[in-house]
């Protein structure tokens, strides 16, 4: 049996972890690099390192800090941020990063899928959605929208078909965030990730509401996640890794050690 993942979720701004609420109202929380060593010791399967302001600012990670975090990191980490080309996700791998996140340039450039998992293999190739639940009155099909630039702004793009046209590409996992649940606290949204995980035939890390040690319950009972991120209740010391596995696993779910 496949276990569950948890994974910390570092969002990095001028070289500092920071979180807010609907991406927005940053609170710097402190250096990536401590934060990573803490969750690992407390038994984090993997991290996620997002730089949020790459693709608005029109660069690439900073790979200095990606260097920094392979050399005093053993688990896997994942980095996104301003991944454009296929150019910058070899200098990320080559800086020690075991999986590439693109969100922005992959949809304004779906190819960018294609030129990364052909070249660096599936396994690699990570796509972040920033879903936002569509107004009643949106004539648009689908239920959620794909948000873009650190959901800055709506693309007009249907997410569910925008996953599955990933997944078509060479997509290898799918993080999927709720821009309504972001930072929010309030739980997962268990109707869009359910309805992501049952269309997808590959891992869908589901992000954005973590509550509490149950909402990591929900999330992989009821929806079928494959993977759950949060940032907050960890960031805030309100749970640690240890006491969201310990739920998980006393509920009958397989997680690692």
């Amino acid at each position: 049996m496949l276990t569950k993942r948890i994974i910390p979720c570092l969002d990095v701004r001028d070289g500092r972890t920071v979180k807010g609420v609907n991406f927005t109202n940053l609170r710097d929380m402190g250096c990536p690099v401590e934060l990573g060593l803490m969750y690992e010791s407390q038994g984090a399967d993997e991290l996620m390192f997002l730089d949020i302001t790459a693709s608005v600012e029109g660069r690439a990670a900073m790979l200095e800090f990606v260097e920094r975090v392979a050399d005093n990191l053993s688990i896997p980490f994942t980095v996104g941020g301003g991944v454009s080309s296929r150019d910058n996700v070899t200098d990320l791998l080559n800086a020690g990063a075991d999986k590439v996140s693109m969100n922005t340039a992959a949809v304004i450039r779906p190819e960018l899928i294609n030129e990364v998992s052909s070249q660096f293999g599936s396994q690699c190739c990570v796509v972040a959605i920033d879903a936002r639940k569509k107004e009643c009155d949106s004539d648009s099909e689908g239920e959620w929208e794909v948000l873009i630039k650190g959901g800055r702004e709506s693309f007009g793009l249907d997410a569910l078909a925008w996953a599955q046209e990933c997944v078509s590409r060479g997509a290898g996992e799918i993080l999927l965030t709720s821009w309504n649940r972001d930072g929010m606290q309030t739980g997962f949204d268990i109707e869009m990730v359910r309805a992501f995980s049952q269309k997808l035939p590959i891992p869908v890390i589901a992000s954005g509401g973590a509550a509490n040690p149950q909402s990591f319950v929900e999330v992989f009972e009821k929806a079928g996640a494959d993977a759950a991120l949060a940032a907050s209740i960890f960031h805030d010391k309100i749970y640690s890794i240890g006491d969201v596995k310990q739920v998980v696993r006393e509920a009958g779910i397989s997680v690692r050690d």
